[in-house]
C-alpha cells in the first residue's frame, strides 16, 4: 500500500464515502470488510492488473457471458479448526466447504472457457489448483440436508438398521399397551402425548397404579399422569444406547473425513482469498456501472486530461434529489503544470478541486472513474491535499499554523511525480504577508515540476500565474446578470470575486457597499473591476462563439449529407453506364451471330459458316490484344529472373542449414539438462511425509512408509505401494 498518499489526503477527498457506496454491492461480509480497507496501490503492475480485472467484470454486463454466481460462506473459522490435528468439523461446516470448492471450480472453468474475454481473470484463476477431490469426498459422506449418509461406513449402516428395528418394536409395544389401557378405561380423553421425545400414555390419576410403567410427569391440574408403558422401557434403553453408538460412529466418520481433506487446507485458504478478491472486483464494477465509470487511458507521459468528469459523491446526491450535475473538463501537462482557480465563493472551485483529486485517488486504488472515454491520466507517487478548515483544537493550533505545518510537509514530499491540491491557498493570516508567503510556496512547487491545482482569492497569486510560463489562471463561470454560479471551469483567465455585486444581491445597502469600496485601495478596485468586465465580455463572446460553432456544425453536417448523396448518385450512374456498355456489347455479338446463322440457313454451307465464324473470332481477339497488349519478357529479363530465383533458393538452403545446426545444439543442451535433473532426482533421499506422485500420474500423495527400494504412498482414501524409481518429488516434507 502506498503510505505516501496519507490518511489525511483520503479524508480530505472523502474517499471513505466512496468505499461505503462500493460496499453496498458486496455479496459477503468479508468482501465488505476488504473494501472498507482499500487504499491506493503502490505497485503499478498490480494496480494495472486490478484495473483490468474491474474493467473485464464491468464489460461482462454488456455481453452474454456474465460472470457466474460467486456467493460464498465465511469458512475461515472452519479452515482454522480443520488445520488442528485430530480435530473434526460439523456436517454444516463441511457442506459450506464443499459449496466453496464447487463455486471456485465453476469460476476456474468459466474463465478458462472465455479466456479471450477475461484474460486477466483467466491468468488469476489458473494459479489455483482445479480439483473436485474436496467436493467429492464430502458429498460421498454427507447428503445435501447435512446428514451423514448410511453408507458412510458399514458400522453406521448396521446401527441405523438396528435403530429402525427397535423403533418398530417400541411402536408395536406401545400400541399394545395403549389398546389394553383403552379397553380397561384407564386413559384420559387425550389417550397419549409426547414427553422428552417419548410417547407416553395419558392415564387418569385414579388409575395410575393399575398401569405398569414409569411415571414421567403429570398435568397442571394433577388429573392426568403420564406413564411410559413397561413393555416399551426395555426397548427405549436399547434405543438410547443405539443413538449413542450412532453419534460416536458419526464423530469417527467426521474425524476421518477431516483427516482426508486436511492436506488441502492451504488450497481452501486460496479459495477464500480468490472469492473475496472476486467479490471486491465485482462490487467495484457494479459501482462503476451505477456512476457510468470507465477505465481511461493510463499514460506513461505525465499528463491528466479528464473530459466531462463528475464528482461521484455529488452525482449520487444530486441524482437522489433529481438535480443536474455539471461535468468538468480539465487538463494538466508540461505546458499547463499548475492551474490557479479564482472567482466568487459558492461558484464550484472546491468541488472542481475535489473532483480531480478523488478521481485520481480512485484510479490509483483500482477503481473505474466517471469520465469521457477520451480521457487519460498518469499514476503519481504522491497526492498531497490541503482542503477545508484544518484548525486543530487537539494540538492547540490555529488554522494558519496548521496550514503552515502542512506546507512544510508539502515542501518535503513535493517532486516531479506529485499531484498537489490546495483550497483557499494563503488564507488564515494577514492578506499581504500570507499572500507573499503563498507566492514563494507556489514558486517552490513550480520549480520542483509538481502538478497541481489551487483555489485562491489573492490577486498577487493571479498575477504570478500570468508571469510563470507553465502556470495558468482559471475561473468558475458566473452569470453576471443573475449572479448565479454556472459551475463551469474556464481556463485562461483569472476570475473576479464579485464581492460587492454578491453583497448587493444579498440585500446589503448600497451606502454601506459604497463606503467599503472607498476603503479598499483604488488599484485593487480597478483590477477587480477590469477582471469583472473582461469576464462579462468573455461570457458574451463565448455565447457568440458557441452559436457560430453550432451553425458551423449544422452546415458541415448538411454539406456532408449532400456529398454523400452526390457520391451515391455517381455510383449509380457508373453502374448504369457499365450495364449499358455490357448490353450494347451483347447486342452487337447477338446481331453478328444472327447474321452468320441466317446466311448458313440460306446457303446450307457449313464450311463457309466455320470460316466466317473463325475469322470473326480472330478479329475480336486481335482487338482485345491491341486494347490490352501482353508484355513479353526479353531473354535478358528471363536470365535476370532465373539468377534472382537461384539466389533466393541459396538463401533458403543456408537458413535451413543454420536452423538445423541450432536444433542439434538445443537437443544436446536439453539432453544434458535432462541428465542433470535425472541425476539430482536419483541422488535425492526420500523422507516420510514427502508429497510425491507416480511418474506420468497427476494424483499427489504423501509417503507413509519407506522400505529399501519400495515406498507406501497415502492418497487419503487409499494407499498404494510402488518402487522408488517410479515416483517423483512434488514437495519436501515440512520440518
Amino acid at each position: 500500500m502506498n503510505k505516501s498518499i496519507s490518511t489525511k489526503t483520503l479524508q480530505d477527498l472523502e474517499f471513505s464515502t466512496v468505499l461505503k457506496h462500493v460496499t453496498e454491492y458486496c455479496i459477503s461480509s468479508l468482501g465488505r470488510e476488504k473494501v472498507l480497507n482499500i487504499e491506493p496501490i503502490n505497485n503499478k503492475k498490480y494496480l494495472f492488473k486490478e484495473l483490468e480485472l474491474v474493467n473485464e467484470y464491468a464489460s461482462s454486463f454488456e455481453s452474454e457471458n456474465r460472470v457466474p454466481n460467486h456467493i460464498f460462506d465465511n469458512i475461515t473459522a472452519s479452515i482454522r479448526r480443520l488445520a488442528i490435528e485430530n480435530s473434526f468439523l460439523e456436517t454444516n461446516d463441511f457442506l459450506k466447504i464443499a459449496t466453496t470448492s464447487l463455486t471456485v471450480n465453476e469460476l476456474i472453468k468459466f474463465f478458462k472457457k472465455f479466456k479471450t474475454q477475461f484474460p486477466t481473470f483467466y491468468e488469476l484463476s489458473q494459479k489455483i489448483e482445479f480439483t473436485t477431490f474436496i467436493d467429492d469426498e464430502i458429498k460421498n459422506v454427507i447428503d445435501i440436508s447435512g446428514e451423514v449418509k448410511n453408507n458412510a461406513s458399514p458400522t453406521l449402516k448396521q446401527i441405523r438398521k438396528d435403530i429402525n428395528n427397535v423403533r418398530g418394536k417400541i411402536g408395536a409395544s406401545f400400541s399394545s399397551a395403549l389398546s389394553k389401557s383403552m379397553a380397561s378405561g384407564y386413559l384420559d380423553e387425550i389417550k397419549e402425548t409426547v414427553i422428552d421425545n417419548q410417547r407416553v400414555l395419558a392415564v387418569s390419576a385414579m388409575h395410575r397404579k393399575k398401569v405398569p410403567g414409569s411415571l414421567l410427569g403429570s398435568s397442571k391440574s394433577g388429573n392426568i399422569v403420564y406413564i411410559a408403558p413397561q413393555a416399551t422401557l426395555s426397548y427405549s434403553r436399547e434405543y438410547q444406547n443405539l443413538i449413542y453408538d450412532e453419534k460416536q460412529e458419526i464423530i469417527k466418520i467426521l474425524r476421518y473425513l477431516s483427516a482426508t481433506i486436511r492436506p488441502y487446507v492451504f488450497l481452501m485458504e486460496e479459495y477464500i482469498t480468490f472469492l473475496i478478491h472476486t467479490d471486491v472486483v465485482g462490487a467495484k464494477a457494479k459501482y462503476a456501472k451505477e456512476i457510468n465509470a470507465i477505465l481511461p487511458k493510463i499514460s506513461k507521459e505525465k499528463k491528466i486530461s479528464f473530459k466531462n468528469a463528475y464528482h461521484p459523491i455529488l452525482w449520487r446526491k444530486n441524482k437522489e434529489q433529481n438535480l443536474k450535475t455539471v461535468s468538468q473538463s480539465i487538463e494538466l501537462n508540461d505546458k499547463q503544470q499548475i492551474i490557479v482557480i479564482s472567482g466568487p465563493n459558492a461558484g464550484g472551485k472546491s468541488i472542481t478541486l475535489k473532483t480531480i483529486g478523488l478521481l485520481q485517488i480512485m484510479i490509483q486504488s483500482g477503481m473505474l472513474i466517471p469520465v469521457d472515454e477520451r480521457s487519460q491520466t498518469y499514476i503519481f507517487d504522491t497526492v498531497l491535499t490541503d482542503i477545508g478548515d484544518n484548525q486543530s483544537i487537539e494540538n492547540q493550533l490555529s488554522t494558519y499554523s496548521y496550514r503552515l505545518k502542512n506546507m512544510r510537509n508539502f515542501l518535503r514530499k513535493c517532486n516531479e511525480n506529485t499531484l498537489f491540491l490546495i483550497d483557499e491557498f494563503g488564507t488564515g493570516s494577514d492578506p499581504e504577508l500570507g499572500g507573499a508567503l503563498a507566492e514563494i510556496f507556489l514558486e517552490e512547487f513550480y520549480y520542483k515540476k509538481a502538478f497541481g491545482i489551487i483555489t485562491t482569492h489573492y490577486s498577487n497569486l493571479k498575477v504570478l500565474a500570468n508571469e510563470l510560463e507553465n502556470v495558468t489562471n482559471a475561473n468558475m463561470q458566473f452569470d453576471e446578470r443573475s449572479l448565479e454560479p454556472l459551475y463551469k471551469l474556464f481556463i485562461g483567465q483569472a476570475g473576479s470575486s464579485f464581492t460587492f455585486e454578491v453583497a448587493q444581491k444579498n440585500g446589503i445597502p448600497f451606502s454601506i457597499i459604497n463606503k467599503a469600496k472607498k476603503r479598499v485601495e483604488t488599484e485593487k478596485i480597478r483590477l477587480d473591476k477590469t477582471i469583472s468586465k473582461l469576464q462579462k465580455e468573455r461570457n458574451r463572446l463565448q455565447k457568440k462563439s458557441e452559436n457560430l460553432e453550432n451553425q458551423h456544425t449544422k452546415g458541415q453536417i448538411h454539406l456532408d449529407n449532400l456529398q454523400e448523396k452526390e457520391q451515391r448518385i455517381q455510383d449509380k450512374l457508373s453502374g448504369f453506364q457499365e450495364l449499358y456498355d455490357q448490353n450494347q456489347k451483347m447486342l452487337t455479338l447477338g446481331r453478328k451471330t444472327n447474321e452468320l446463322l441466317n446466311k448458313y440457313f440460306q446457303t446450307n454451307n457449313k464450311k463457309e459458316l466455320n470460316t466466317n465464324f473463325n475469322k470473326w473470332a480472330a478479329e475480336l481477339k486481335l482487338k482485345q490484344v491491341i486494347k490490352k497488349p501482353q508484355v513479353r519478357k526479353t531473354k535478358a529479363q528471363k536470365q535476370k529472373a532465373q539468377i534472382a530465383e537461384k539466389k533466393q533458393q541459396e538463401i533458403i538452403k543456408n537458413v535451413e542449414k543454420e536452423v538445423l545446426e541450432k536444433v542439434v545444439q538445443v537437443r544436446k543442451e536439453k539432453k544434458i539438462e535432462e541428465a542433470k535433473i535425472a541425476k539430482e532426482k536419483s541422488l535425492y533421499v526420500y523422507q516420510i511425509n514427502d508429497r510425491v506422485r507416480i511418474i506420468d500420474s497427476n494424483t499427489i500423495g504423501t509417503i507413509d512408509k519407506i522400505e529399501k527400494k519400495s515406498v507406501t504412498i497415502n492418497y487419503g482414501v487409499f494407499t498404494t505401494k510402488t518402487s522408488l524409481i517410479k515416483i517423483e518429488l512434488v514437495e519436501k516434507a515440512k520440518k
